[in-house]
Order: C-alpha cells, then sequence, then structure tokens
C-alpha cells in the first residue's frame, strides 16, 4: 500500500445513543483483497444516519457512521478488477451477491442486507477500523463508514463515477437521491405525460420531483407543510404545490389530475399520510412507500376503494436500483442540467458535522453534505 496513506485519519464517532459525533483520530486496521480504500472528500447526511445514531435501528456503538460517500480510489485489493487507483466513485449499500434476490437483479433488497450494512463489522466479525488507543470500533455502516477522510468499503459497493462531474456533490446519490430517483424510475416506471405526487418535500421528496420531471411526467404535484420547501419544488419540476396545512391534499389532488394521480411516492413514514395517498390516487394508479416509520406503525385503507379500483401500494428500498446503473445515469442527468440535485445541497466541513445534522433535523437544510476537508477537496 501507498507509503502515502496514513495509518491513522479523522472521523466522527458515535460513543452514545443520541450522539453527539466526536472528531477522533481513528486506526485502519486492514483491507481484504476484495476491497478498496477510498480517499473520502464528502459524504452526504441522511436521515438513516440519524437514525443509527439514536438507535433506532440496533447499530452497535461506538461506530463510525456515514453512508453516502464520494471520493479517490487510494488502493484496491488484489481481487478488484473494475476500479483502480484514480478513479472517482460515489460509495453506496452493499449486498451480498450470492442470495436470490442479488442473482435477480434486486440488490436493495439482499436477503443479507442488514448484517452487512447494520452490524458494524465485516460479515467475518473483523473490522477495518479501531479506536485511536487500539479499542473496538465499530465500522462498515452500509459497508462503508463514510464519516472520514478516508474508507474501506467492497468493491461491490463502489461506483466508478465520470471525472468531469462535482466529486464533492456527488455522495448523495448513493442513498437518499438514488431512492427517490430510483422508486420513480425503476419502480413506479412513471411515464411521459403522466401525473406523479410526492408526498413530503425532503431530500427524497424532491429527488422524485426531479426524476419525474427527467422522465416527462406532465403533471408533478409536491406536497408539503414548508413554504421554503414547495417554492423549491416548483423551481426543480413540480408543476403544482400543496401545502396540506392549508388546504385538503385529496381534493386538491383530484381536482388538478381530474380524478387522482396515476402514480404516487410518500417519503414522510407518516400513516395518515400514506392511507390519505392512496385515496388520491386514480384506479389503477400505483403508489410507493419510501419513508421510514417506527417499528410497528400501521396505516389505514378503505379496503373496497382500494379493491375496486384496483389499486397498486408497494413499498420501496433504495430505489429497488442497481446502484452502478442508476448513479452514473443521475450524474449525466445532472450534468446535461436535467436533474439539479445541486439545489437541495449544503456543505459543512467535518468540524461542524454536529450543526450539519441540528439543522437537518431541524428542516433547514435539506440535504447536508460533510466535506472531509475544509477546501472544496475534488482531486
Amino acid at each position: 500500500m501507498s507509503k502515502n496513506i496514513p495509518d491513522s485519519f479523522n472521523a466522527a464517532v458515535i460513543r452514545q445513543k443520541g450522539g453527539p459525533f466526536e472528531i477522533e483520530q481513528v486506526k485502519r486496521l486492514s483491507m481484504n483483497d476484495d476491497e478498496v480504500l477510498v480517499r473520502v472528500v464528502a459524504t452526504g447526511m441522511c436521515h438513516t444516519d440519524m437514525i443509527a445514531r439514536d438507535q433506532v435501528f440496533p447499530v452497535p456503538h461506538p461506530i463510525v457512521l456515514g453512508h453516502e460517500g464520494s471520493g479517490v480510489v487510494e488502493a484496491v485489493g488484489s481481487r478488484v478488477r473494475n476500479i483502480v487507483p484514480g478513479d472517482h466513485v460515489v460509495l453506496t449499500f452493499l449486498n451480498c451477491d450470492e442470495c436470490h434476490a442479488c442473482h435477480e437483479g434486486h440488490p436493495a433488497y439482499c436477503e443479507n442486507f442488514n448484517p452487512h450494512n447494520f452490524s458494524g463489522q465485516r460479515i467475518d466479525g473483523t473490522h477495518a477500523l479501531a479506536s485511536g488507543d487500539g479499542s473496538k470500533l465499530n465500522d462498515r455502516f452500509f459497508g462503508q463508514s463514510s464519516f472520514g477522510e478516508y474508507a474501506v468499503a467492497n468493491a461491490r459497493n463502489v461506483i466508478k463515477v465520470r471525472k468531469d462531474a462535482p466529486l464533492e456533490l456527488l455522495g448523495p446519490l448513493g442513498c437518499g437521491i438514488q431512492t427517490g430517483a430510483g422508486t420513480v424510475m425503476n419502480v413506479l416506471k412513471v411515464t411521459p405525460g403522466s401525473s406523479f405526487v410526492a408526498w413530503g418535500g425532503g431530500a427524497v421528496g424532491l429527488s422524485a420531483v426531479m426524476a419525474a420531471a427527467a422522465v416527462g411526467a406532465t403533471t408533478i404535484i409536491s406536497v408539503d407543510i414548508v413554504p421554503s420547501r414547495l417554492e423549491l419544488a416548483k423551481k426543480i419540476g413540480a408543476t403544482h404545490v400543496i401545502n396540506s396545512k392549508e388546504e385538503d391534499p385529496v381534493a386538491r389532488i383530484r381536482e388538478i389530475t381530474g380524478g387522482g394521480a396515476q402514480f404516487a411516492m410518500d417519503s414522510t413514514g407518516i400513516a395518515q399520510l400514506v392511507s390519505n395517498m392512496v385515496i388520491a390516487l386514480r384506479p389503477r394508479g400505483t403508489a410507493a412507500i419510501v419513508g421510514a416509520s417506527n417499528p410497528g406503525t400501521m396505516a389505514e385503507l378503505d379496503l373496497t376503494d382500494f379493491m375496486q379500483n384496483c389499486k397498486n401500494l408497494v413499498g420501496v428500498v433504495e430505489g429497488d436500483s442497481v446502484p452502478d446503473r442508476l448513479i452514473p445515469t443521475l450524474v449525466d442527468l445532472y450534468m446535461a442540467d436535467k436533474f439539479p440535485f445541486d439545489k437541495l445541497v449544503k456543505f459543512y466541513d467535518l468540524a461542524d458535522i454536529n450543526q450539519a445534522a441540528e439543522d437537518s433535523e431541524k428542516g433547514i437544510t435539506l440535504k447536508p453534505v460533510v466535506r472531509m476537508q475544509p477546501t472544496n477537496g475534488a482531486a
């Protein structure tokens, strides 16, 4: 391995439930022959980082989180063939590549998703990182733990991207933005001339708005309660916006669409909104749930309406994406000015990661992106 690669580096560590992130020197322990060492340029912050911090998901602490990394490849293992040092890459979720779902082309539904992404260790129980004093430090969050200056990832969750794209911007394509866009493109398969409703105007919902515009939907409705988000939605592709605090969203959607939407997606995870989303579909319409709810959350459906009008409701993880296909496609759309996701982003330095988390949770920032260096960082 290159002498220029340090044995220790700065990373943001969560040591207790609820945080805070603590900037520490961590040690790099090892890299397997199917792994890739990435110098992280920047990492997006996602709601999943927050619920892992708070242990809503049973992720072990202490841990380095971060799962929307982008950076430059510094070294590769002996079995890695498709990635070389110097490549610009986006890091995404890790799948096993062995189960039925993976073999059928649906890696987001990998039967071994949890141990690969949430266990805090490699599948064999080993770690790539340790605390500065050598004590145990959980890592491998989404197969990357990219809230640090370096990340060890598996070749399967390292996605090569074009070098003329702004690397520090691209990390969120690995999860949140991939989820919204992939749901529109891969699952709902929104068609040209159709109607689409995004319930929720956060980063995932607005990514879906942009994707719907990119594929040619002509009636695109954003539903939220924050006026600034609704204004942004209009700038990036929404033809109509609804403030559900001020008007009945179901009635307004039916009015706009002439009876109901063809396609819809909920990114809020709020049970009442999911129920409303299904009610506001037209006959044979299709809706998707991508928002994370607390375990045990129940939503009501009018079963007669659902059955008689042949409505469809599906749950979606990671946009049902094959990342090495979708992520380069989204980069190309961005570079062609057809997917302006940069309008969702605000950058923070690593030292300010707790401010980024606070701003995200308060709704001040739609998509925080944490730079690992205080300069622009791109190679």
